[in-house]
């Protein structure tokens, strides 16, 4: 599932292609795609029509375009949900579920999802902040994040930091792969207990999750198959960079000791065992 660098890759790239334009035409190709508008989906078509987009937002992995009418457009990626710009009269994607056309006749915006687990809806008077996605916290590239809120938060919760992280509550836009990549570089273990974690070691860990999210960003995030593309369908390259994800047993970056994987969530986690030695108990 496509996690904060790839959402924000696709973010900067509708901002830079479809900002100050006017939607003419919506054709939603399957109703799933729009099943979270509950009015179904000739309205989410209708009362998009003639509006002009102001803006694309990001709240962790949610995406949302402002629109001239105080609503805005949400959208979600997904496990393959893609947002392509394509020229007018290109061939259909195979899993084309909604086409957005413009007034200026210019590129469409089209929302590819295979696997039909992503979906778009309209918020009505959404503009600055929907209020489908006000429950989910800000991420830690956010101005307005606080660190130090973020810590004292992080050490209350009696839980695993590995677990923390992926707490939407908590911190958003952290997914599977950059906690794995993070906590290996803090020297963590994703099951160390939080409210035992001290305040130099949760900072060091928040510093760690910015910065790989800040490089994988600049990498056009991670791909390991087709189905996560930025806006022009070009897959992200940090996969060349993963210091433990992925890479059982191969040797450790830094220590060369075998990376390890073990199961967590109906997932897995990586981590060395040298570096990062499981919390005794």
């Amino acid at each position: 599932m496509p996690e904060l660098p790839e959402v924000e890759t696709v973010r900067q790239g509708l901002a830079r292609w479809v900002v100050g334009r006017r939607i003419s035409t919506v054709e939603v190709r399957h109703p799933r795609a729009v099943r979270r508008h509950l009015p179904g989906d000739r309205h989410f078509a209708d009362v998009l029509a003639g509006r002009t987009v102001l803006d694309v937002r990001r709240r962790g992995k949610y995406l949302w375009l402002p629109l001239d009418s105080t609503d805005a457009i949400v959208g979600h990626l997904g496990m393959s949900g893609q947002l392509l710009l394509q020229p007018r009269g290109a061939a259909d994607e195979l899993h084309l579920r909604v086409r957005f056309g413009f007034a200026d006749d210019g590129p469409e915006l089209r929302f590819v999802d295979q696997r039909t687990f992503g979906g778009l809806a309209v918020s009505a008077g959404g503009a600055q902040l929907p209020a489908e996605i006000a429950h989910i916290a800000r991420d830690p590239l956010d101005p307005d994040f606080s660190a130090t809120d973020f810590v004292a938060a992080l050490r209350r919760r009696r839980t695993e930091v590995k677990r923390a992280l992926l707490d939407q509550t908590l911190v958003s836009g952290v997914g599977n792969i950059y906690a794995d990549e993070a906590l290996w570089r803090a020297k963590l273990h994703g099951s160390r207990p939080t409210d035992v974690l001290t305040r130099p070691a949760g900072t060091r860990l928040l510093d760690q999750v910015r910065d790989v999210l800040t490089e994988a960003i600049r990498a056009g995030g991670t791909s390991f198959d087709a189905l996560y593309v930025n806006v022009n369908g070009e897959s992200g390259y940090f996969d060349r960079s993963l210091n433990v994800y992925g890479r059982e047993g191969q040797p450790c970056p830094r220590c060369a000791a075998p990376i390890r994987r073990e199961a967590f969530m109906n997932r897995s986690s990586y981590s060395c065992p040298r570096c990062q030695p499981r919390p005794r108990r």
